[in-house]
């Protein structure tokens, strides 16, 4: 049954980034509405705005390597992320909190698993992260942080009790101006550790 999984989420995964081929125009004609409209997350609906395949496989075996069970993401977009954590937690027997602010990308994504056939191991929550995890008081193995920068702090700091010794948060689009600060404020508690990846893409931070 797990290599039946394994099939179905590769192709669901490799279906998916064919479709971002065509990010790039999608991400100019949503710029161009923020110039004109300001800046919102409704201007991406469209938009993938996903991590690579080198940052899915490496955060899959990252997974099985610490034996990561569980799994809070904050950035859903279509799935794609979230189908290479899957693929990590179908070897540690894990589950996976996503949330997503877009309706329709959220009902996508969980089109895409159910495709996958790992929906049973996901939970999405729609609406603004800083509600939908209010009240997520379960440990937390590994938390993804892909969504709106400007929320990485207060969303980090929501969820810090939930932390443990192993616990290790994914910051992607480290090197944004946001992230930036973000980054700086929690490299000030002596509490925690920052690794950088990807060129200073990625960071990864884990407690001492």
């Amino acid at each position: 049954m797990a290599i039946v999984k394994e099939k179905n989420i590769n192709e669901v995964i490799d279906n998916l980034f064919e479709d971002s081929k065509y990010d790039h125009l999608k991400m100019m004609k949503s710029a161009a509405k923020s110039v004109f409209g300001g800046f919102k997350p409704s201007n991406f609906k469209d938009v993938y705005l996903s991590i690579s395949r080198e940052q899915g496989e490496d955060l899959r075996a990252l997974i099985v390597k610490k034996n990561i069970k569980n799994i809070v993401e904050f950035g859903t977009s279509f799935g794609i992320s979230t189908l290479f954590l899957a693929q990590g937690i179908l070897e540690t027997g894990g589950y996976i909190v996503t949330t997503e602010l877009i309706e329709s990308k959220a009902k996508k994504a969980t089109e895409n698993f159910e495709r996958a056939g790992v929906k049973d191991l996901i939970e999405v929550r729609t609406g603004d992260a800083m509600e939908t995890l209010k009240d997520h008081d379960s440990s937390i193995d590994l938390l993804l942080l892909d969504g709106w920068k400007d929320l990485y702090l207060p969303l980090f700091q929501m969820l810090e009790p939930n932390f443990h010794e192993g616990s290790i948060i994914y910051v992607d689009n480290a090197d944004m101006g946001d992230t930036q600060a973000f980054l700086k404020t929690v490299a000030g508690n002596t509490r925690y550790n920052l690794q950088s990846l990807y060129g200073g893409k990625v960071v990864l931070i884990t407690l001492k």
